[in-house]
């Protein structure tokens, strides 16, 4: 028997807590990353911290909450009952080690298996944790997991809490960097679900008097709201909702025990059913179902005893009943929408006459382009999309048990080059490629006619699987790679023109990304170094010395394979696209895309003097 086909005792090796958490992040915080994404690694590690503190404010204990990074360092501060002080080292390096396995004294808790904060360590190249009560303290400080230095019990006059500071590892979480429009956005959504929060983030504070209601206020365009935000409030339930005048899709905020299920879940599921059965039953009339949730726009937020999450980072809920007695989800939930919703609207006449104006409208849409979306699946399938446009990946976002699901991507690419160069050096697991054909159609102004009428945006939509629903997008990641020349740049403001267009809840919602690729490459015969700016090229320059040899790549098409595979690997350079609230998304397509030529010239040319002005300072 050869020595490769043994199998013995030796072969039989048991990992300490650390070690399996550091050899399978993916299995306790999702997708590593480098930040440039609202599910990165590091913004998991900041809320599995955050959870703790949130769990002490709901039950009554510190009502703020300090947030500080400075650099990578995080440090995370609250005033609630703190950790029991012979617990200290316990409670964030051994697994199944917590307080919410009692149900008594955590019965509505975001997190209960008790490995999030043992997670940060493991995964943190430096890790601290203080506890304060009864006038003592006690702290520990770990690297990577392991323990370095437990201090002693001492007095103290500071305030009641805990205290935790991190830095994620380098080795780990390669390149990354803190993006504060994640986090504020991450801290926004916490103030919301607990009004009478006070979260300060490097000074700035977050609160919230109304709830759901400043988070749609906050979110979208007032303007844009068809009637006045509908806002109902139970005991473990929480509603806000209105509908869009402008908006294709339905958009949905939910949310389980303070945690942003961002997948949906049993709860949303059960929220979709009772407003459509609700306002059926409210008219007399046995609207469709689309029709009626056409360009919906919701937040919901449930709270339930022991949820049970479709994975560790809990994005979707699985459980079906509301535990302690109640009732099912879907139950409580169609209960209590059938009973305020169908109280509100009887109660404002004026909101009940413009949804059922607004129903009306869908409806009519709908059966205009009933004809020519069987038209448009058909071409679908003659065009063989998943062998001539598509190449795809093997794990997709609803694959919710794969715990690379985050990772799935789909890059839009211009030409056969270009997209046969991705091709051949992407991830086959995660990663797929659509191609275009040429520059897409300026899509501002137009109907969602044209997404069935023109081939390319036809085939992007089914690629994307987002024709009925955004549950059932298949890449969590949309990223557009075009060259970085003026016709790239063009085909890329007009890939975004049409998801504004049609489906901006892609953009709000964090899944779009531009991909960064390397302009120049400075080489001698002992090293390479791929150069983003003419500012890197300068740096590389004088680090390799002598005259290296300079390439600058005017396309990707120019970018071999072998090559390729570095910039779409661990090291890959996403910028993620996304929106000012300041301003709405009819009013930017219209200043962008518009016949405005005037304005945006003036724009043009006083942004370009900036840009000349910083140059000849340096």
């Amino acid at each position: 028997m050869s020595q490769t086909s043994q199998y013995t005792e030796d072969n039989i090796r048991s990992l300490d807590w650390k070690e399996h958490i550091r050899m399978r992040p993916g299995m306790y915080i999702g997708k590593l990353g480098d930040g440039s994404s609202a599910d990165d690694g590091i913004y998991i590690l900041l809320k599995e911290v955050m959870d703790n503190c949130i769990d002490e404010f709901v039950m009554g204990a510190g009502k703020t909450i300090e947030i500080s990074i400075q650099g990578n360092k995080v440090t995370v501060r609250d005033y609630g009952r703190g950790i029991p002080l012979g617990k200290v080292v316990d409670v964030v390096s051994k697994m199944n080690t917590g307080g919410k396995y009692d149900s008594r004294a955590f019965k509505k808790s975001v997190g209960l298996n008790g490995v999030g904060t043992k997670a940060v360590n493991a995964l943190s190249s430096y890790f601290r944790v203080e506890s304060t009560r009864d006038n003592k303290s006690k702290s520990a400080e770990f690297e990577t997991g392991n323990l370095v230095n437990e201090e002693e019990l001492s007095e103290t006059s500071r305030r009641r809490g805990t205290k935790v500071s991190f830095i994620p590892d380098e080795t780990i979480f390669k390149n990354y960097k803190f993006r504060n429009e994640y986090i504020e956005r991450m801290l926004k959504n916490y103030v919301y679900l607990n009004p009478g929060l006070t979260i300060v983030f490097n000074g700035e504070k977050f609160y919230s008097e109304n709830g759901l209601k400043d988070l749609l206020e906050d979110n979208n365009n007032m303007d844009d709201m068809l009637y006045p935000i509908i806002h109902l409030k139970g005991t473990d339930i929480e509603v806000a909702m209105t509908h869009s005048r402008t908006q294709y899709s339905e958009e949905y905020h939910s949310f389980v025990n303070g945690q942003n299920t961002t997948q949906g879940g049993t709860h949303l599921a059960a929220f979709r059913e009772a407003v459509v059965k609700t306002i059926r039953d409210f008219y007399g009339k046995n609207y469709d179902a689309s029709d009626i949730r056409k360009s919906i726009i919701a937040a919901v937020s449930l709270k339930v005893m022991e949820p049970v999450f479709e994975s560790q980072t809990k994005t979707k809920l699985g459980s079906t009943d509301m535990g302690d007695g109640l009732p099912t989800v879907r139950t409580y939930v169609n209960d209590f929408i059938g009973t305020q919703l169908d109280n509100y609207l009887h109660k404002n006449a004026e909101t009940a006459e413009k949804l059922q104006r607004k129903i009306l409208q869908a409806e009519r849409e709908r059966k205009e382009l009933s004809g020519i979306r069987k038209l448009a699946r058909e071409r679908a399938k003659k065009a063989s999309l998943h062998n001539k446009k598509l190449r795809d990946c093997r794990v997709h976002l609803m694959d919710m048990k794969n715990e690379r699901r985050l990772e799935s991507t789909l890059f839009i690419t211009e030409g056969d080059s270009a997209s046969g160069s991705i091709t051949k050096s992407r991830d086959v697991n995660t990663q797929a490629v659509f191609s275009l054909r040429g520059k897409p159609l300026n899509s501002y102004g137009m109907s969602k006619k044209v997404v069935y009428e023109n081939e390319e945006f036809n085939l992007l939509q089914s690629a994307l699987n987002i024709e009925e629903s955004f549950e059932d997008l298949r890449y969590n990641n949309i990223v557009i790679a075009t060259d970085a020349d003026v016709d790239g740049m063009h085909i890329r403001l007009l890939l975004i023109t049409f998801f504004l267009q049609f489906f901006p809840e892609l953009i709000k919602e964090g899944h779009l990304y531009i991909l960064q690729t390397p302009l120049f490459r400075v080489r001698n015969k002992k090293e390479t170094i791929y150069c983003y700016s003419e500012e890197e090229k300068q740096e590389a320059i004088r680090k390799l010395k002598g005259k290296p040899e300079i390439t600058r790549f005017k396309g990707l098409g120019e970018i071999s394979p072998d090559e390729f595979k570095y910039f779409i690997g661990d090291d890959i350079r996403l910028d993620p696209v996304m929106l000012d609230k300041a301003m709405s998304i009819d009013n930017l397509l219209e200043f962008y895309m518009g016949k405005n030529t005037p304005d945006r010239q003036e724009f043009i040319i006083n942004n370009l003097k900036v840009e000349l002005d910083l140059i000849e300072e340096e």
